[in-house]
């Protein structure tokens, strides 16, 4: 663990890989630019406790995209938690990555608990969290309240402020918020899918996305939009009474290819 019982955790979300190495999305090759967010991830924090890959990792839910994706991130001696994003095959990406310990539900440390839940429908690029999704996070909110609780998936569950990404969103967020809002000891949603940074609060919970290790989304457009901000990550230092240090960090030093005309993806 990090020094003074902090928990050191990394974000890479929405990465995007296809089975091919040429593979590209919107002009931009998603293994280069996942290779650059890497090296910054390493050049910065030398071993994290954690690694959240959440969401996305595949845009066409090959094997071989996970297959990339896990040789990439094996760099990482830490624990790598693996989430389904709207484009991921959740059966063909825990048959690649093969370890049950990365589709794990609940993470704790000494004084965090995190809840990691599956927003992903199938077929469908907006979120929702089944029943026993829902179940899953009230039975772990009821037990050891003392600890200081992160949860994590792929959908935004709040509005992001642009017209086209908040009607694909987590559709059932006001079941999600019944319940958090019946426990204390939440200090944090943490999510991707947007493609762009937010930190917003509600309720003394703070509210966080993280940008692609790709293709950025321009924030508040009505439509569909890229913008020219460069991938990244989130790091997050989880304290022991429950402050959370946050930044996102970019890959500011190369120029990726990009098509800022395209109107989907």
């Amino acid at each position: 663990m990090a020094e003074n019982n902090s928990v050191t955790i990394i974000q890479i979300t929405d990465s995007h890989l296809r089975k091919e190495p040429d593979g590209v999305l919107l002009g931009m090759n998603t293994r280069d630019s996942l290779d650059a967010v890497l090296d910054l991830v390493k050049a910065h924090c030398h071993q994290p406790d954690l690694v959240l890959a959440t969401g996305d990792i595949a845009q066409d839910g090959s094997a071989g995209a996970y297959q990339c994706f896990d040789q990439k991130i094996s760099a990482f001696s830490c624990p790598v938690i693996y989430f389904s994003g709207n484009h991921d095959d959740p059966a063909v990406m825990s048959a690649t990555i093969n370890r049950p310990e990365s589709f794990e539900k609940v993470w704790h440390s000494e004084y965090w608990k995190l809840i990691f839940l599956d927003s992903s429908v199938r077929s469908k690029v907006s979120g929702a969290l089944a029943a026993e999704e829902i179940d899953l996070l009230r039975q772990t909110l009821a037990t050891d309240k003392a600890k200081h609780t992160g949860i994590c998936f792929h959908h935004h569950p709040v509005p992001v402020g642009s017209a086209w990404l908040d009607t694909i969103g987590l559709l059932n967020s006001a079941e999600l918020f019944s319940v958090l809002d019946q426990f204390e000891q939440t200090r944090m949603l943490l999510w991707g899918h947007i493609h762009q940074e937010f930190d917003q609060y509600r309720n003394g919970v703070r509210l966080l996305a993280t940008p692609s290790t790709c293709v950025q989304f321009k924030p508040e457009s009505e439509e569909f939009a890229v913008d020219s901000l460069s991938p990244g990550y989130r790091w997050l230092t989880l304290m022991a009474d429950g402050t959370i240090n946050t930044g996102v960090e970019r890959v500011e030093h190369i120029e990726f290819a990009i098509d800022l005309s395209s109107k989907g993806y």
